[in-house]
């Protein structure tokens, strides 16, 4: 197979979606690996580093998805990009589609076979591909989160942990997932007063157990949001639906709540944001206010930090990676049901009942399309 590697173009993304010991391990498979001149440089894999794994190098990003079979990447693609998409082309990469119509109509007008990190499952339904993302998320959301609550970048002046004598910061941190977890064990390693909500009771008892009781532990419901937000200083959204929009748990008003210049850190933003008054932002331009409350929504948090990020995200990826390679796209979903959970656009087609719902659009089983083609194959 063909397989290409083009270079982020989303605003500062300097994560690539293959490092040099992935594109030796797709070359000693057999296939033939072309990477866009500079792709790798912002993780810090020169072009050299590429060519001695096996890869060819391209001058172009035109060039790149013209002749790649299976395009691999990091984040969805943007608009510069939707004319370089063409039908039956694998695109493999983080989709986000429930708040992006427009990508998913250009993935379904081009016929493009959609196959999201987001929404692939393991065997015990949890998400491989997204887990490392939201590892570093969750951990650079209190990283973030501390540096704008320094007065001189906008925040109330407050030092997370306290000193003696003076209280610690109130970190909220809405969902107890992946990222819920990671940013409670850092704003707890820096001495916040940390609260965590989730309406998962299981999850709430394992998180008490986790911290040994050092974080306080919220039932999920209006009147518990309102509450925990009315005196934090650090709000962090973590909340996951897979493949769907986020819900909106603190409206506008409720926002009015919180003191004036806390902040606010949605890493929810990528399925649209569980907080009402969310956009997403650049690192560029991260940040702005709303009812007085400092928001950073960046949707793609992980690009600051992409050396760490390339390497957790492409020790997840690449075994799905080969997969498709080695097996051709069809029998590898049919050989793994985690994979298939993946795709979300397929022959123009909506495979991905979540987004279908989100977006108000029209739901395909995949399994009527492949049979069907199947079957055409055969006459």
């Amino acid at each position: 197979m063909k397989i290409g590697l083009p270079k982020e173009i989303k605003d500062n993304e300097y994560r690539v979606g293959l490092t040099p010991a992935g594109v030796r391990a797709l070359t000693d498979a057999g296939h033939n690996v072309f990477v866009e001149r500079s792709a790798g440089e912002g993780s810090g894999f020169g072009n050299e580093l590429y060519e001695k794994a096996g890869a060819q190098i391209l001058d172009t990003a035109d060039e790149i998805w013209q002749t790649g079979d299976m395009i691999v990447k990091v984040k969805e693609p943007v608009a510069p990009e939707y004319p370089r998409m063409r039908e039956n082309q694998l695109l493999f990469t983080y989709l986000h589609l429930a708040p992006e119509l427009e990508l998913t109509k250009q993935l379904l007008e081009r016929k493009v076979t959609g196959v999201a990190y987001e929404t692939i499952t393991d065997k015990r339904g949890r998400l491989p591909l997204l887990t490392p993302m939201s590892e570093v998320a969750g951990r650079m959301a209190v990283q973030v989160g501390a540096t704008y609550l320094e007065k001189m970048n906008g925040g109330r002046g407050i030092l997370l942990g306290g000193v003696p004598g003076v209280p610690a910061a109130s970190v909220v941190i809405i969902g107890g997932g992946v990222v819920g977890t990671e940013a409670a064990k850092m704003a707890v390693g820096l001495g916040a007063h940390v609260t965590i909500i989730d309406r998962n009771l299981d999850r709430l008892r394992e998180l008490d157990d986790i911290f040994l009781s050092k974080v306080q532990t919220l039932a999920s419901s209006r009147y518990a949001i309102e509450e925990a937000i009315s005196h934090a200083d650090l709000v962090i959204g973590g909340v996951l639906i897979p493949g769907a929009a986020a819900p909106k748990l603190v409206t506008r008003e409720m926002l009015k709540l919180v003191p004036k210049g806390a902040v606010l850190v949605d890493v929810a933003v990528d399925q649209g944001g569980c907080f009402e008054t969310t956009h997403a932002t650049t690192h560029s331009n991260p940040t702005y206010y709303e009812e007085g409350v400092l928001h950073y929504c960046v949707a793609n948090m992980p690009g600051a930090v992409p050396r760490t990020s390339t390497f957790a995200l492409t020790n997840a990826t690449l075994p799905y990676a080969l997969d498709l390679a080695n097996k051709g796209f069809e029998r590898a979903i049919a050989e793994d049901e985690g994979l298939k959970e993946g795709v979300n656009t397929y022959a123009g087609k909506l495979t991905y009942d979540a987004v279908a719902t989100s977006q108000n659009l029209e739901y395909t089983p995949l399994e009527t399309l492949i049979d069907g083609i199947a079957a055409k194959a055969s006459n």
